[in-house]
């Protein structure tokens, strides 16, 4: 292939950004699979994330093969493996990050626009044929949603895989309650590869030069050219203007989607995957949805020839049967890491049974029957809280959906912090978890909610997801009870016969308990079952308002209950397609 390296792009404010551009030896016209990220596209996956590429390649031998991986690079197509296919493939440096100058502002407005910029570019190159997909994991998916809100004219297609959507009920604030992960995100995996850097951002292991520029910059100038990027997080606590310029209008996003979301993925980014399925204007658009790590099914042999058939489609414009592709294509999780493929035609699934299972005090039950006679039970709000049991299940049973949750509580103080966690055991009580996105030991599914956030969005509130406005606070009167809708994100799980379901209520972050998960070269904390994706910064949880005593109430009319999305096994024409 041919390789043109920094190729400059001038933005509309006159800033020159850095591509690199791979593309076929014969002089023709190639689609193009672009991205734009602040990762420093000459940072090798093997330098930048060397934990997480050696746990891939030694469990899934076909992301090497067929490649010399000189080129990988964290979260964007091996060119090895797109360019023999045809495609050109441009890895942009975003602004302020590798080799491209500016101010760093991740996700902004501005990034926005240079994002259509860079498209537009690429469509008119002369090695181009004029359609430009974009195709990444994570932040190369997230700002995909972003910048098709501005429905650049030679933007065909998108695959976004794991991708978050509402910068702030996505990202930044679960349910209210802020999310620690963006700024140590920024600490470990942003400010390490800044333009400037030098020898800090290490060097290309093909051509030998600095993957963060030719400048060398100082502490201070680097600091004078990027944002207080955890700063400006915790200065907008409600879902205002500023969270808004960051997240897409999804009556402008038209283009084909192929969206790729990650059963393991609660605290980031699947929400924004299946939302972009229901809610997104587009009107050819199509859902994954897998399991494993985050980054891993991207490269496999599976995810790699998924999204292949797609770009072919739409950027070469071959009849190549997509347009006979399920909408919806479901690996279905079961205990023990296994997966069985099978095909929907919508998301909720047709046929789901929704099914309530009522929190009962009494014996910590989770029951299909109310309890009858009306009680109270209490935390510490910061302590393990409460969990509530199925008996043993009959029959097999899957769950695969989004689910919720209705409670009932009060505080000994003027708010409350509630973190549900769906969970299943086994028959001897020890707890089901899965290799998550980050964590090797995620539970089913989470929620979370702000009980001074609860006011909900009536508009947009679904039976089987609450959506919250996030607009105001509304403080709790200590002692006085309210009833919360919490969300909990979609997840899948055939639960065998002799397991139990259960749902825990808690005032605090998921802890597995049964140890480490380990750490990964690119996170700062352990892996204690939620991954990064935190919610222990003391400024936005004060211990005297977040420490206090949550009470669950258990009135005699409209109880406490799960609302949980169960697939009947003899649904027609829902065969699995293999294991």
């Amino acid at each position: 292939m041919r390789v043109d390296w920094n190729v400059p792009i001038t933005m509309d404010d006159g800033l020159v950004l850095r591509a690199d551009v791979f593309r076929p030896l014969a002089e023709a016209r190639h689609p193009v699979i672009l991205t734009y990220g602040p990762y420093a596209k000459g940072l090798a996956f093997q330098d930048g994330y060397p934990s997480a590429w050696e746990r891939m390649i030694s469990q899934h031998p076909d992301v090497p093969a067929g490649s010399s991986n000189r080129y990988q690079a964290w979260e964007v197509v091996d060119p090895e493996k797109w360019v023999p296919e045809g495609y050109a493939c441009v890895r942009v440096d975003s602004r302020g990050a590798g080799c491209s100058p500016g101010y760093v502002d991740p996700f902004s407005p501005r990034e926005r626009k240079d994002f259509y910029d860079c498209i537009e570019w690429a469509g008119v190159q002369p090695w181009s044929n004029g359609r430009v997909g974009l195709n990444g994991i994570s932040y190369f998916g997230t700002n995909q949603w972003q910048v098709a809100s501005l429905q650049p004219p030679h933007l065909a297609a998108i695959c976004v895989w794991e991708g978050a959507a509402d910068w702030y009920r996505d990202m930044t604030h679960h349910g209210g309650i802020l999310s620690t992960f963006w700024a140590n995100w920024y600490d470990m995996q942003v400010k390490t590869v800044q333009y400037g850097a030098g020898e800090r951002g290490k060097r290309s292991r093909v051509t030998g030069e600095l993957v963060c520029g030719p400048e060398l910059l100082s502490e201070e100038e680097l600091a004078a050219n990027r944002c207080d990027f955890g700063g400006e997080i915790r200065a907008h606590p409600l879902d205002d203007d500023y969270h808004r310029a960051r997240s897409p209008d999804w009556s402008k996003v038209t283009v084909p989607i192929l969206s790729a979301a990650n059963w393991g993925g609660q605290g980031l980014h699947p929400r924004g995957n299946f939302e972009a399925f229901m809610r997104a204007a587009s009107t050819q658009k199509w859902l994954e949805v897998h399991g494993i790590e985050h980054w891993t099914h991207f490269y496999t042999d599976y995810g790699r020839t998924l999204q292949l058939r797609f770009f072919d489609h739409f950027l070469k414009g071959e009849a190549n049967g997509w347009d006979a592709q399920p909408k919806v294509l479901l690996q279905v999780r079961h205990p023990g890491e296994r997966f069985v493929e099978r095909a929907e035609t919508a998301w909720p699934l047709a046929g789901t049974v929704w099914t309530k299972l009522y929190l009962d005090p009494a014996g910590g039950a989770l029951r299909a029957a109310p309890p009858e006679a009306a009680a109270t039970v209490t935390f510490d709000a910061l302590g393990d809280g409460l969990t509530f049991l199925t008996p043993p299940l009959e029959a097999e049973t899957e769950i695969t959906g989004p689910a919720a949750a209705k409670l009932v509580v009060s505080s000994s103080t003027e708010d409350a912090d509630i973190f549900l966690v769906l969970r299943v055991f086994a028959p001897d009580l020890r707890e089901v978890t899965f290799q998550g996105a980050i964590d090797p030991h995620t539970p089913v599914g989470q929620g979370w909610l702000r009980a001074s956030h609860r006011k909900l969005d009536a508009a947009l509130t679904l039976p089987w997801r609450p959506y919250h406005s996030h607009d105001e606070v509304q403080k709790l009167t200590p002692g006085e009870p309210v009833e919360l809708d919490v969300e909990i994100w979609p997840t899948s799980i055939v639960v065998p016969a002799g397991y139990r379901i259960g749902l825990s209520v808690r005032g605090r972050d998921y802890v597995y308990p049964g140890g480490s998960g380990g750490r990964l070269s690119n996170f700062k904390n352990e892996l204690t079952g939620c991954g990064p994706f935190l919610h222990d910064d003391p400024a936005d949880r004060p211990h005297e308002v977040f420490g206090g005593r949550t009470t669950l109430h258990f009135p005699g009319a409209n109880p406490p209950c799960l609302l949980l999305p169960v697939i009947p096994a003899d649904r027609p024409g829902t065969a699995p397609r293999g294991g």
